[in-house]
């Protein structure tokens, strides 16, 4: 059973989301049969990396709000993070643009390390104040995850995965999604936000069944004969 899951590299909640999710996905029955899906969206797709500009100026500038008061914002939404085990440091977060972020996700998952790619950037971002629209810094990361340096400079280049990312927040504006995080469960059922664990645990009981009803086990009977086995080669 797939789940997919919409989310930005530079959104607070969708990192606080990952871990709430997570938890619930380690309480599912059969979690070993169900694959997730990260697909990209951009908050602020015009954003630019402006250097000495800090995550405080840039909010208080968005919202009309005073830079102290964008600051106690921050400082909640740490404490938040905390309590999920996570540690945001907004002081040292750089304001950057995500698209190249979102197209070496994909890359990653061309390689088999989608989730690790995703985990690694948002640490990145949130914890330890990397710039994430930086191509070094993200060869370095894509290196961290078992991605090759090489492949990963080759890619960031020229426009590789940039249709996907592309194709991800198109099909976002299809679905109405509003907002992220925003999950959604064998395309038939969705959890928007960084909801309780118990939530996502419901929505995978929910549509497993029937997940598992359009996609059955066929058991293959057969008469005994001679043949060859890894035990007994012939």
């Amino acid at each position: 059973m797939k789940v997919e899951i919409w989310s930005d590299v530079v959104c607070p909640f969708c990192y606080i989301g990952k871990r709430k999710f997570e938890k619930a996905l380690s309480q599912f029955e059969h979690k070993n049969e169900v694959e997730v899906i990260w697909h990209s969206y951009q908050l602020n797709p015009d954003a630019k990396y402006i250097p000495g500009q800090t995550i405080h100026q840039l909010l208080a500038k968005k919202k009309g709000l005073t830079e102290e008061y964008a600051k106690e914002l921050h400082i909640h939404m740490t404490k938040t993070a905390a309590e999920v085990g996570l540690e945001y440091n907004f002081d040292k977060v750089i304001p950057a643009n995500t698209f190249d972020a979102h197209r070496l996700i994909h890359f990653a998952a061309k390689h088999g390390q989608q989730d690790k790619m995703k985990e690694r950037l948002l640490l990145a971002y949130f914890t330890q104040g990397l710039n994430v629209s930086d191509h070094n810094t993200l060869i370095k990361l894509g290196e961290e995850v078992g991605l090759k340096a090489e492949d990963v400079k080759a890619m960031l280049a020229g426009n590789k995965m940039a249709a996907e990312v592309n194709a991800d927040i198109e099909e976002a504006k299809t679905f109405g999604i509003p907002g992220v995080p925003f999950f959604v469960f064998n395309r038939k059922y969705a959890v928007s936000g960084a909801k309780p664990p118990e939530e996502f645990l419901s929505a995978l009981k929910t549509a497993w069944p029937e997940w598992k009803k359009e996609n059955p086990f066929v058991a293959i009977t057969s008469s005994e004969g001679d043949s060859c086995t890894p035990g007994n080669p012939c």
